[in-house]
């Protein structure tokens, strides 16, 4: 005997997308589904608040939870020298998760999703179906067997790769004593800050008015750095390269993406799927995954919609991963200069397609284009020796 239809496990982004989706008129007007949504206990295993961030043009499906957006977005290299982009009507929009679960569970709620809350332990197919298996907060056994279920929960490292880096930043969000910032511009990357050995750094800056903004020092590296590392680099960014003068911190986020090129299962069992970062979502030679979350839960709720086995397109398609692979390795390597390349794209390449291209949605005649635009010999060197280099698991 089935509990619901499809179980989701996972409060976050894919989660909380699917789940409404699937209780949306979308599934609900042509097929009747039961939907439990299964999330875990308040503590260690939920994510703090953080914010997500895509870009797409007026009249998207959140704009009602958007908190901010930006119709110009600036890359300013080692030297100073900045370029400013307008990639309209594509204005980059900033969703709080705090927000976002806000309004997802009046939606869920309005919808009768059933909701647990519980630390899942195990997920296996059974005749006809699949079981979660887990606790609750109290420790008493919660076993739910459901048609479908779909797995949001962070893998916990990647596969196999050839290379593997970590997108891991801390931002501030704070509040200076004069107006420091500009409202309508978003700096995507300011390579002003003292660069790894290893790696590439940057700052990113997003205002929320004159006075106040998200102030983030990012690393694309192999390893995270200890809180006294990030304040500092932050404290310097803000100080000696904004010149914020004296500022408040109002609110701390952090994160770590793994930057990788390993295969992320689409499946793990008959009725299982992974969705979200766990289903290869995130971008890899970008960090994002919202965007490409979506598009993965828009095409699994169709899928049963119409009656189909719900196994969603791989969320970037094999043209745009290979290209990582080989952005991935040549950073690594160390064989193109991080950030003369992507200062030198956001300077050549139309801004619209550049942000076409780094969301995944790109012919290949466009992204031939936007690969002229890189460095030629390191980056070809790459591409013909990447097939020859093995797959290592990465490390804890």
């Amino acid at each position: 005997m089935r509990d619901a239809d499809v179980v989701v496990i996972g409060g976050g982004a894919a989660g909380l997308s699917l789940a409404r989706r699937l209780t949306g008129p979308l599934v609900r007007n042509r097929r009747p589904l039961t939907v439990a949504l299964v999330d875990a206990p308040p503590g260690a295993l939920r994510p703090p608040p953080r914010t997500w961030c895509y870009w797409e043009g007026p009249g998207g499906e959140y704009d009602g939870v958007v908190h901010a957006d930006w119709g110009r977005l600036r890359v300013t290299g080692a030297d100073g020298a900045a370029v400013v982009r307008d990639p309209g009507p594509l204005r980059y929009k900033m969703i709080r998760s705090v927000d976002f679960e806000r309004w997802a569970d009046v939606e869920l709620a309005r919808s009768g999703c059933l909701r647990h809350q519980a630390v899942v332990e195990s997920v296996r197919d059974v005749p006809g179906g699949a079981e979660v298996c887990g606790h609750d907060e109290r420790g008493a056994p919660v076993r739910l067997r459901a048609r479908w279920v779909f797995d949001s929960r962070p893998p916990g490292r990647p596969g196999p790769a050839r290379t593997t880096l970590l997108q891991h930043f801390r931002g501030w969000f704070v509040r200076t004593s004069r107006p420091a910032f500009e409202p309508g511009v978003a700096d995507l990357m300011d390579f002003r800050v003292p660069q790894p050995r290893h790696g590439l750094a940057f700052g990113y800056v997003l205002p929320l008015g004159r006075r106040e903004a998200l102030v983030e020092y990012t690393e694309f590296s192999a390893a995270v750095l200890d809180g006294v590392s990030y304040d500092h680099a932050l404290t310097l960014y803000a100080a000696e390269v904004l010149g914020l003068g004296e500022f408040e911190v109002t609110a701390v986020e952090e994160g770590v993406i793994p930057m990788t090129d390993a295969r992320f299962p689409r499946r793990t069992g008959s009725s299982v799927f992974p969705i979200g970062v766990a289903g290869g979502a995130t971008r890899p030679a970008t960090g994002y995954s919202f965007a490409a979350a979506q598009r993965q839960t828009r095409a699994i709720a169709a899928a049963l919609a119409q009656g189909r086995t719900p196994l969603a397109p791989a969320p970037h398609a094999a043209r745009a991963r290979a290209m990582d692979a080989v952005l991935l390795r040549a950073l690594d390597t160390g064989r193109v200069d991080g950030a003369a390349l992507f200062t030198g794209l956001f300077g050549t390449v139309p801004a619209r397609r550049l942000l076409r291209f780094l969301d995944g949605r790109t012919n290949a005649l466009e992204d031939i284009a936007v690969g002229l635009r890189t460095p030629a010999r390191p980056m070809l060197r790459t591409a013909l020796e990447l097939p020859f280099v093995p797959r290592r698991q990465a490390g804890p």
